[in-house]
C-alpha cells in the first residue's frame, strides 16, 4: 500500500502543475516583450488630412505622405522647408539634410519624423518618387479618396 506524502512533500501532480504555470508565465512575459518591441518599431503612414483629423501626438514618429505644394519650397543652405498637401489639407515640413535628386514641387513625397508643438512636421528623412511612373500607394489612395486624383499623376 502506497503511503501519502507527509507535510511539506510535493506530489508529482503538484510539481507538474507548477511547471505548467511557470511555463505559461514565461510565455506571457516573452509575448509582452515581443509586442512591446514591435509596437515601438512601427511607423504609421498619414496624409496631411489624417494628421490633422486623427490628432497625432507631438512625440509620435510617423510618415507623412502627399504632394509637395508648388511654390512652397524654401532652401537655406542644408535646411529646407516645404508644404505637403493631399489637396484637402496641408502640413508645413522642416528638414535639414540632403534631399533626394527626384524631390521637386508637385511631385509625391514621403517624410518620416514627428510633429512639433507648433504643428510643423520635423522630418528626419525625406523620400521622393523613384521613377516617372511612381507615386506612393498611400498617397494615390488618399488622392482618390479625397476626389482629387487626376489621371495625369499616373503618367508623370
Amino acid at each position: 500500500m502506497a503511503q501519502k506524502p507527509k507535510g511539506d512533500a510535493v506530489t508529482r501532480k503538484q510539481r507538474r502543475l507548477y511547471f505548467v504555470l511557470l511555463g505559461m508565465l514565461a510565455l506571457a512575459a516573452a509575448t509582452a516583450l515581443v509586442l512591446t518591441a514591435v509596437g515601438d518599431g512601427m511607423v504609421y503612414f498619414y496624409t496631411p488630412n489624417d494628421l490633422q483629423t486623427k490628432h497625432v501626438g507631438p512625440d509620435r514618429r510617423v510618415r507623412l505622405g502627399g504632394l509637395v505644394q508648388k511654390g512652397s519650397v524654401v532652401k537655406d543652405g542644408s535646411h529646407v522647408s516645404f508644404i505637403v498637401t493631399d489637396l484637402t489639407a496641408t502640413v508645413a515640413v522642416s528638414y535639414t539634410g540632403v534631399l533626394p535628386d527626384l524631390f521637386r514641387e508637385g511631385q509625391g513625397v514621403v517624410a518620416e519624423g514627428k510633429l512639433d508643438g507648433q504643428g510643423t512636421f520635423q522630418a528626419s528623412e525625406v523620400l521622393a518618387k523613384h521613377d516617372e511612373n511612381y507615386m506612393p500607394k498611400e498617397v494615390a489612395d488618399a488622392l482618390k479618396k479625397s476626389g482629387h486624383w487626376q489621371d495625369e499623376y499616373q503618367h508623370k
